[in-house]
């Protein structure tokens, strides 16, 4: 019998319908298998504007003591911007560590060895707006370390950041099983259980220069080779984790004497160039050797930004002090840039990482630390080897307003370089 014309037959209609009803099925599971996995989501590191749902709130309980939480799925940098945000005092933030506890930081950063007495420099606690900054937890660094090497390349301020970091994971070894070598260019931390190392090489220009090594006083005499590189960064090879800087010793003057291959006269055949000019010169040849060295997919590569120095206090408003000395709190002034930080040296760094082939991941510590005019080593510190007098520390031009305290500042920088890493 012949169905009429326009309809389908019975047969067609019963099957249409049942494949119809198995697809529903599967779609209702894989909604609920999704749902389901929505808790791996979880991030410790929320919008502050939104607000959690009860199931959400249970489910973060539950897994906040998980001994296997890994946080760096918690964090996103794209999502947290940390450099917006402000500076609150926490009286019961207390540091990892001391610079009686933690022996390997320079007299230079132990400001409470060298006679400081004041300590709410210590308490203060940096809160991006839109976003929460996980705490540093020395037990999951090394975790993380395990079997690598972090090296940190850079300058007296970069040597800042790695003591930091050091002392910060140092407290938790036992003393046999953890070691330091340090060197006048190259220093190492071992930490043997975790097999890792924590290591600095001293490369204030990254590039290459008559001054890095054998130190010139005088700025006039320094020669920059901004296009060499690989005396230094031959030691920069099978590392895991490489961490740069270089900004405070370009600031020498407006002009600086730069050398490159082209020249067969040695130390005579150099040419002054404005600043920014010669650190754009150098940072791409940093970025070259980077791009045609570094296997990314083996090493990751870091970049801290420019450390303020406070050596005008006119920048935040104190005409009649002198320098950072006898700063105690923070600048609170939103967005505050001194003279010691100059904008058209970050862009340079900016856009040179812009156009590299291996991803360069930026620590942007600049605008939290033009807030802090508080921290620096100050009268605090040491002069030609020696430590300054009582007499010494009376004298505002004696302050040290470029390095930091330590504990201090530079524990949060790594505090939002661990976060990254």
């Amino acid at each position: 019998m012949k169905s009429p014309r326009g309809k389908l037959p019975l047969p067609i209609i019963i099957t249409t319908i049942c494949v119809l009803l198995f697809i529903s099925v599967l779609y209702a599971e894989r909604l609920s298998f999704l749902n389901s996995s929505s808790i791996f989501k979880l991030k410790t590191c929320p919008r502050k504007h939104t607000k959690s749902k009860s199931n959400d709130r249970k489910a973060e309980e539950v897994f906040a003591n998980a001994s296997w939480l890994d946080d760096r799925f918690d964090f996103d940098p794209e999502e947290c911007n940390v450099a917006n945000g402000k500076w609150v005092f926490n009286s019961s933030l207390k540091p990892l560590y001391s610079d009686t506890s933690c022996p390997y930081i320079d007299r230079q950063f132990s400001c409470v060895k060298n006679g400081r007495n004041d300590s709410d420099y210590l308490h203060w606690e940096w809160q991006p707006e839109d976003c929460t900054l996980p705490p540093f937890n020395p037990e999951l660094t090394l975790k993380k370390l395990q079997g690598k090497r972090l090296l940190f390349v850079g300058d007296s301020l970069q040597r800042n950041q790695w003591e930091s970091f050091v002392c910060l994971v140092q407290g938790i070894i036992p003393e046999k099983k953890k070691s330091m070598k340090r060197g006048r260019v190259y220093s190492v931390f071992k930490a043997k259980e975790y097999n890792a190392t924590i290591e600095f090489y001293w490369a204030p220009f990254l590039v290459e220069s008559n001054t890095d090594i054998r130190i010139i006083g005088d700025p006039k005499k320094r020669i920059i080779k901004v296009d060499q590189i690989m005396d230094r960064a031959k030691n920069w090879t099978g590392v895991d984790i490489l961490v740069f800087n270089t900004y405070v010793w370009w600031m020498s003057g407006l002009r600086i004497k730069a050398l490159w291959g082209s020249f067969s006269n040695g130390e005579e055949g150099y040419e002054e160039l404005d600043t920014p000019v010669a650190y754009k010169l150098g940072l791409r040849t940093w970025a070259n050797w980077v791009d045609s060295t570094i296997d990314p997919n083996k090493t990751r590569v870091f970049f801290t930004t420019m450390s303020p120095a406070h050596t005008k206090s006119a920048d935040w408003g104190q005409k009649d002090g002198m320098k950072c000395f006898n700063e105690t709190k923070p600048i609170k002034k939103k967005n505050h840039w001194g003279s010691g930080s100059n904008k058209g040296m970050m862009s340079v760094v900016a856009k040179v990482v812009k156009r590299m082939k291996v991803p360069v991941n930026v620590i942007n510590i600049t605008q939290i630390s033009e807030y802090r005019v508080d921290a620096h080593s100050s009268v605090y510190t040491e002069t030609g080897g020696k430590i300054l007098t009582e007499e010494e520390r009376m004298n505002p031009l004696n302050a040290d307003c470029i390095h930091w305290c330590l504990p201090g500042l530079p524990d949060t920088w790594n505090q939002i370089f661990l976060a990254m890493l």
